[in-house]
């Protein structure tokens, strides 16, 4: 009889698992080991079918993609450190009132766009892709996407003038006053 998935995959677990462990271990610090081989077994678990019966390369060849991945990620945290660190040395000469409201109004104006207006600025905005990979993204030609974008952008300037243009709600306390 053959094994169910479950319990195919336990023997799997329970035969692996030390040996990646120990090898993500000698790559990554152990917090960050611990999660690549958390990651590794859901992979595994996941793609059961596509295991061989010699699993223990495969899963090194799962694990190498997973600490990869967590490496990538990781340079991408510090890049974004960076660059918020710079922006912040940048704005602390100008008034933070004014970056404050810069911002609210920006989000003002993407919340009056259309959910696919928005999702195309923000692919290639917010998600730092290329027009390709957004096109792909967006289930449409890297053609189509571009008049997407360039559509989103004017539609954006437009908002922005608008908002920029209306009057700010006063900050000036309301009378009280109680009539008798």
């Amino acid at each position: 009889m053959e094994p169910s998935r479950g319990e195919r995959f336990e023997r799997l677990f329970r035969d692996s698992y030390p040996l990646i462990r120990a090898y993500a271990l000698r790559r990554a610090a152990p917090d960050a080991a611990q999660d690549a081989v958390a990651e590794t077994f859901l992979v595994a678990w996941r793609r059961l079918e596509d295991v061989p019966e010699d699993s223990v390369p495969w899963l090194y060849g799962t694990a190498r993609r997973v600490l990869a991945n967590q490496r990538r990620s990781a340079a991408r945290g510090v890049a974004l450190e960076q660059r918020l660190s710079g922006a912040a040395a940048a704005h602390s000469a100008s008034d933070v009132g004014d970056s404050v409201a810069d911002s609210e109004l920006v989000r003002l104006a993407l919340g009056r766009l259309s959910d696919r207006s928005r999702e195309a600025l923000m692919l290639v905005a917010w998600e730092g892709l290329d027009g390709a990979r957004a096109a792909q993204a967006a289930g449409c030609s890297k053609a189509a996407f571009a008049v997407r974008v360039h559509r989103a952008r004017a539609q954006l300037a437009g908002e922005l003038a608008s908002l920029e243009a209306a009057p700010a709600p006063s900050l000036e306390p309301r009378s009280l006053e109680v009539n008798p």
